[in-house]
């Protein structure tokens, strides 16, 4: 069995960094069973449009607008701790203390479930298990490429990986970065 470099170990918080963290976010939707507990701000620019999600994905997503950061952190932290969740994905607007990182990762130990947590560049924690910087690919014909890169991982490799995504199944394709192609083979004749 091949190992999958984006599979989010459960029980354990990980981020998500860039301007396609949502676009992962909903990768992992689709990839994790159960609830999906997404929690954004009340004032959040962007929220999941239900009708524009994965398949499957929106009947079981359940959306959580706290009005400020306390009742953000103290939403994914009882989602975490909630079973059968499947997923919590939250948006903080504040980079998260240590004692609050900590208290989540705790929070994901006891519920069994992972965490995602959306965040904004350099607002990363020391307690989370994986760090993704995720960027949709500019230049070429085809809108669903992304890069994603593993910044962070206590307990593996680092890596980045160029893949086509169309948004609507868990399958993806992983794409060779240009130049980087092995040549033809030759004929000794």
């Amino acid at each position: 069995m091949l190992h999958d470099p984006f599979h989010l170990a459960p029980a354990r918080m990980h981020e998500a960094e860039g301007q396609g963290r949502h676009a992962f976010a909903l990768f992992q939707a689709v990839r994790h069973d159960g609830p999906l507990i997404w929690i954004t701000p009340a004032r959040a620019l962007h929220s999941p449009m239900l009708p524009g999600l994965p398949e499957g994905v929106g009947e079981r997503l359940h959306l959580i607008r706290p009005e400020n950061e306390t009742d953000l952190l103290w939403s994914t932290e009882e989602a975490l701790r909630s079973q059968p969740v499947g997923l919590v994905i939250a948006e903080p607007e504040i980079p998260m203390s240590l004692t609050v990182a900590r208290r989540l990762q705790l929070a994901a130990e006891a519920g069994q479930t992972p965490g995602l947590m959306l965040i904004r560049e350099g607002a990363g924690s020391n307690a989370t298990e994986t760090r993704w910087h995720c960027d949709p690919v500019a230049g070429g014909a085809d809108s669903t490429l992304h890069r994603w890169s593993l910044k962070k991982n206590k307990k593996g490799t680092f890596g980045e990986w160029i893949l086509h995504w169309h948004g609507e199944t868990a399958a993806f394709d992983l794409v060779s970065k240009t130049g980087k192609r092995s040549p033809p083979a030759t004929s000794t004749r």
